[in-house]
């Protein structure tokens, strides 16, 4: 008994029934036939014409399972893709709030993955050796920037960035916490590098309203900002919101379990009542459920008795250091007020641009000192180094994301913790228990 089947080679041969090779091999499913007939060949009923071998059945059937299998994978993937990233881009620390205590202690990095989380917390690196705060924060669908420093050539850095989270081009709240430009150069930007306020759309822009200073950075910030207004962007000054006056108010509901509050600072009152820029800052509460997290911009140790006395501060779970991890803030009442779960310094740790005091460079001696009674949770983004760029990362683009009840740590660079640093090392000293 016979077969006629079609070949891997796609020619037709000629099989015993059972055979794996065909006894002789034709061009086409005729001239086999044919071939039979003058034979006399028997062909069983069996006979299949244009069926591939077994080697070419094995090969369809093998493609058709690995195809199933490749399916199969993406589905898992796009199913498990949070579980997958949070392996992967390994949580330096998930803090448990509700034991009040880290839950574990992880080592990984993120670099330039997307974070998920219901409120995120972004401290971004700003592309150049100079000491500055952006802080970029996501609640729900809420996109927020705080500050836009060190420079004006910093608004691509900052830019590119957004445009990971932003799929919108709009930023619902913008916050500029006092007019130095290490806090307000990337929203005015330059010719070649556009500022965050000509490149994105910005519904409620709240700001320090008063100020001391005439820089041109300021005056092409205020140019630029009644642009804005002109345009339809909502704008409030601080004292608008926190005495809730000209339509504004003191606490934002970002969504049903967050808010943001703009705390009361006397200063922000009158430009008489202090002459230092830095105590005119902007100071922010963030709330999650029984979470919080405080933003201070620069406000000195002064500003800081003030923010205590005017406003109920709980203790928090994130602390932006103020300015920038300063001896002249982040003072010692503050601390026993908030008692900070972790603390994040946007600097260039160790650079001279403001002193040439070593133990007062950012961050300065008398701030570890003050902090580490509190906790050793400090991240840094950026450190200088002796590279073409003068400055390196240290954590890089510091994350905080939280669920409302976990809290996760991540470095676009690095996890590791400040007191560990080969940086903290060489130049500082952590106190004794």
């Amino acid at each position: 008994m016979f077969q006629v089947r079609k070949t891997s080679t796609g020619r037709y041969g000629v099989y015993k029934v059972d055979a794996k090779k065909p006894s002789k091999s034709f061009d086409s499913l005729e001239d086999a036939e044919r071939y039979c007939n003058q034979k006399n060949l028997r062909l069983g009923k069996q006979t299949i014409n244009t069926v591939s071998s077994k080697k070419g059945k094995g090969t369809a059937v093998f493609l058709s399972i690995f195809f199933i299998i490749i399916v199969l994978c993406g589905v898992g993937l796009y199913l498990g893709r949070d579980y997958i990233f949070a392996l992967y881009s390994t949580p330096i620390s998930e803090y448990n709030s509700s034991q009040g205590i880290f839950s574990s202690d992880h080592h990984g990095e993120v670099g330039d993955s997307i974070i998920d989380g219901d409120l995120q917390f972004h401290f971004l690196q700003l592309g150049n050796k100079y000491t500055g705060d952006s802080t970029y924060i996501k609640a729900g669908n809420i996109d927020i920037l705080i500050d836009a420093g060190s420079r004006n050539v910093s608004a691509s850095t900052i830019a590119n960035y957004l445009n990971k989270y932003v799929a919108d081009g709009k930023l619902e709240y913008v916050i500029a916490t006092h007019a130095h430009q290490d806090h307000i150069a990337g929203f005015v930007g330059t010719n070649s590098s556009l500022g965050i306020f000509k490149l994105y759309q910005i519904d409620t822009l709240i700001d320090f309203g008063v100020t001391r200073t005439t820089s041109q950075v300021y005056n092409n910030y205020v140019k630029l900002r009644n642009q804005l207004i002109e345009k339809g962007t909502t704008y409030y000054t601080q004292k608008d919101c926190y005495n809730s006056q000209n339509g504004a108010k003191d606490i934002f509901q970002l969504t049903d379990t967050i808010t943001m509050q703009i705390l009361k600072n006397d200063y922000g009152d009158d430009s008489s009542k202090t002459s230092n820029e830095n105590n005119f800052s902007v100071c922010t509460l963030f709330t999650q459920k029984d979470n919080h997290y405080l933003m201070t911009g620069d406000l000195e140790e002064d500003g800081e008795e003030l923010l205590i006395k005017n406003n109920n501060l709980p203790k928090v779970q994130l602390f932006k250091a103020g300015h920038h991890g300063s001896y002249t803030a982040t003072s010692k009442a503050l601390l026993e007020v908030i008692q900070p779960q972790i603390v994040t310094v946007c600097c260039c740790a160790g650079s001279d641009e403001y002193t040439k005091i070593e133990n007062n460079m950012f961050p300065s001696q008398d701030f570890i000192n003050r902090v580490s009674v509190w906790t050793e949770r400090i991240y840094v983004t950026t450190v200088v180094s002796d590279n073409e760029q003068g400055f390196e990362a240290m954590n890089g683009d510091i994350i905080i994301s939280s669920d409302g009840s976990k809290m996760n740590v991540y470095g676009s660079n690095n996890t590791t913790i400040l007191k560990d640093t080969d940086w903290f090392k060489e130049h500082r000293v952590w106190p004794n228990s």
